[in-house]
């Protein structure tokens, strides 16, 4: 009886022994030693903190994520450049005697520590509601007494209410910086901070190199700064004094996930939002944004207009710095001045307004709160160095004064900007002023003579034309206030995202159907031609693989169609995610492969008309809620008899990257060159990788090059996506490398039509070995290419192109 007596003390003992170390409570206090393997949670529940493995990376580490989130997010990693390497699981956490927390690996050598400078009599280490962890004496709980907080030393992730920018007092510089990848959360060469001039602007930096610029944050709401104007999800703040300059953001509904990540692997600032219905991150804005974001791209004395062709042009009274190279579209040397100014000399010396623009860099700057526009104007004759001038606050109109010195660098026309003025020869001035006088003369004496005739004109012929296109497009119009009040005015929460042709936003119709809206924006590549084929090819095609279009709307200048809303969005926002692609395990890849398959063979010989796509992609196969997949984008699809499989034509339209050799170099079209962008999506679905015309080594100039040597050499396994390894079925997954390469081959003779693909896809049947696939080599130099897309920082393979001529 002892001894049962004394088994049951020595259990309730051993039980409280270790329940201290597998508790889950939100403190660690100066007598605990936190082990691998115990979690801290914040008192609501919203974020745990614990050791973690990244990816597939062996390393340990210690770090904070979203406890209720099913998709793995870290957003604070402690020891991130100074991992646990060894397996044994016997690393810790403790408050050590000095009251700093540490974390000691087997050998009880420290690899990290908070080092922080002042002591608590009763020092605790505490992680609160907001994710931030915290040291502090136990008898304090406000924030100006944490002794160290983990919010001063950001990592990859921005949470809301966590400072990015300088406190003055100590100067501690908070910065947000890249993991290297996925699987290694080290300090990467991204990074994201507030550069201090005297007029603050946050800048993404790649290495030591400027890669994006905010523009000056004092009276940024209304100053051509991307990304911080108002919206429905968060606030921003902005904090400049003696003590502090920090930027910040707060959620306006608690109930909202968002946060800023820097991505190292797409080199962008990602607003992410967490949808809880389709348990995914989606991206709510993305920085930089298009071309015209990369940090002085057109040079000095330029500025950056995203509709103009060429986006890049010297400011007025400037010239090419070096002309050859402008014309070649090399714009780094910038512009120099053109005329005669003189410096101080009234017939010389003037200054011309450009209206709505993003500020010039802030570093060679001078600012005054209390001066006027005028007075501002005043100071900067007096310099000579002097070059621009603009409003410090523009929502008083007449109040501060920014004035720029030197050569003026990375200027973008952005809607709301602000007015910059630029000092220039004053005989231009005078000289652009008359000949505007003429041109309105002119034209007011023309107008003035036919303005009947025109009126009358215009409204027969509209008449006419509208009735001509509702005849002709066979779907349901809806007019443009129901899609207006629909897409609640296509506000910018709607957005869904944005191709080449225009802005695609979510809506919901009175009877509370969702849809999804493409409207054709002004400078869109998809003319009314374009539209019409693929309003009548959607109206003719009904396939399960196949976006179904609801209707559409011609209105005044507005051309939009109107889809059946696919809750996923593209492919592509889930492949060549490393997050999201997680949740593409083998069998979801396999069934997407399958259902494309399916839409393809239905196009190419099941249909009323014998359809050829000409831009297969991931991002135009869409993925409704149960992760169906569904070819969309019918604006470039050819339509062929009944016994016509291919065509030539002079104008090649598609997606470099996806386009079949014969197609892209000699105009040649079949539906062979759907089954080679067939066969490159195959790749991209089973490695997750693009088909970039990047190397992926000394040998290979893309996936598809990649693939054929891995083949050759009987090594195709590797070429598996890693976040498959363990849903993988390998005998299925190397049947679909094969396939994919028979689709490829060069010769579009000996690739499979997609009746075959299907067979081969459904049955175990022995397969054909494939010849040398079509490679498409090198990085092509586009004839007639928009300079947008030639510079653009994307992969060639997410660029439709559509107005080149074929060799």
């Amino acid at each position: 009886m002892t001894i049962l007596h004394a088994t049951l003390v020595i259990t309730k003992l051993l039980l409280v022994f270790f329940s201290k170390f597998s508790s889950a409570g939100d403190t660690i206090t100066k007598s605990d030693s936190f082990l691998d393997g115990s979690t801290l949670i914040s008192k609501d529940g919203t974020f745990e903190l614990g050791f973690f493995n990244p990816g597939n990376s062996p390393n340990r580490y210690v770090g904070i994520w979203y406890k209720n989130i099913p998709v793995k997010t870290v957003v604070w990693v402690a020891n991130r450049d100074n991992p646990i390497k060894d397996n044994s699981s016997s690393s810790k956490l403790k408050i050590n005697s000095e009251g700093n927390l540490v974390l000691l690996n087997n050998n009880q050598s420290i690899l990290w520590s908070t080092n922080a400078t002042k002591t608590a009599s009763s020092p605790i280490v505490h992680l609160l509601n907001n994710g931030n962890l915290v040291l502090r004496d136990d008898n304090e709980n406000e924030e100006d007494s944490f002794l160290w907080q983990s919010f001063d030393y950001p990592g990859n992730t921005l949470l809301p209410g966590m400072k990015i920018g300088w406190d003055k007092k100590t100067g501690l510089n908070r910065r947000v910086t890249a993991w290297n990848n996925w699987d290694d959360p080290s300090s990467g060469y991204f990074s994201y901070s507030t550069k201090l001039t005297s007029n603050p602007e946050v800048v993404i930096w790649k290495g030591s190199e400027e890669f994006y610029r905010t523009g000056p944050m004092i009276g940024a709401l209304s100053g051509g700064v991307f990304g911080l104007k108002p919206n429905p999800i968060y606030n921003h703040y902005f904090v400049y004094n003696s003590e502090e300059v920090y930027y910040m953001y707060t959620l306006k509904d608690n109930s909202v996930i968002s946060i800023i990540v820097l991505n190292q692997t797409l080199l962008v600032r990602q607003r992410l939002i967490w949808i809880p219905e389709s348990k995914t991150w989606r991206d709510y804005l993305n920085l930089p944004q298009d071309n015209c974001d990369a940090y002085n791209v057109c040079g000095t004395n330029a500025k950056c207009n995203i509709d103009g062709s060429p986006f890049c042009q010297c400011l007025d009274g400037f010239k090419p710095k070096s002309p050859q190279q402008w014309i070649t579209t090399d714009w780094t040397q910038g512009c120099v001045r053109s005329g005669n100014w003189t410096c101080g000399v009234k017939s010389r010396d003037g200054f011309r307004r450009i209206a709505g623009v993003k500020l010039p860099d802030t570093t060679n700057s001078w600012i005054n709160v209390n001066m006027t526009i005028d007075d501002c104007k005043v100071k900067c004759l007096q310099n000579c160095s002097c070059t621009a001038y603009s409003s410090l606050f523009p929502n008083e109109e007449r109040k501060g004064c920014s004035i720029w010195f030197n050569d003026l660098k990375d200027l973008r026309l952005s809607q709301p900007g602000r007015d910059l003025y630029v000092r220039i020869d004053a005989s231009d001035i005078g000289d652009k002023h008359r000949h505007t006088k003429l041109i309105i003369l002119s034209a007011s004496i023309i107008m003035f003579a036919v303005i009947v005739m025109l009126f009358t004109f215009y409204i027969y012929k509209t008449k006419i034309k509208y009735k001509g296109e509702h005849d002709d497009l066979e779907l349901p119009f809806f007019n443009i206030t129901t899609i207006s009040d629909a897409t609640n005015n296509f506000s910018i929460r709607n957005k869904l995202g944005e191709g080449g042709f225009g802005p695609v936003y979510k809506g919901m119709l009175r009877d509370g159907q969702e849809i999804a809206v493409k409207r054709l924006s002004g400078s869109s590549l998809q003319g009314l031609k374009e539209f019409k084929n693929e309003v009548i090819l959607c109206a003719k095609l009904q396939h399960r693989n196949l976006v179904k279009v609801i209707g559409c709307c011609i209105e005044k200048d507005e051309k939009m169609l109107v889809y059946e809303y696919m809750s996923n969005t593209g492919l592509d926002s889930f492949l060549f995610d490393p997050i999201q692609s997680k949740l593409l395990n083998w069998s979801t890849r396999f069934d997407i492969l399958y259902g494309i398959a399916r839409g393809l063979l239905y196009l190419h010989q099941d249909s009323r008309l014998r359809i050829i796509h000409r831009d297969l992609k991931a991002s135009n196969i869409l993925l409704d809620s149960g992760m169906n997949p569904k070819i969309s984008d019918f604006g470039l699809a050819r339509m062929c008899g009944g016994d016509q499989i291919e065509g030539q034509t002079s104008r090649i339209v598609g997606t470099y990257g996806y386009m079949a050799p014969e197609y892209a170099i000699d105009g040649l079209f079949s539906i062979k060159s759907d089954v080679f962008s067939f066969g490159v999506l195959l790749l991209e679905l089973i490695s997750g990788k693009r088909n970039r015309t990047l190397p992926y080594n000394r040998y290979d100039h893309n996936l598809i090059g990649h693939a054929w040597r891995l083949w050759k050499e009987g090594i195709a396994h590797t070429l598996i996506d890693d976040n498959l390894k363990d849903t993988c079925i390998l005998n299925e997954a190397l049947r679909c490398i094969q396939i994919g390469l028979l689709c490829l081959q060069q010769h579009p003779d000996d690739r499979p039509n997609m009746t075959s693909v299907v067979v081969m896809l459904s049955s175990n049947n022995v397969l054909p070995q494939p010849h040398e696939p079509g490679f498409l080599i090198k990085k092509i130099s586009i004839k007639g290419e928009a300079s947008s897309e030639r510079q653009s920082s994307s992969s060639i393979n997410n660029i439709t192109i559509s107005i080149l001529d074929a060799r």
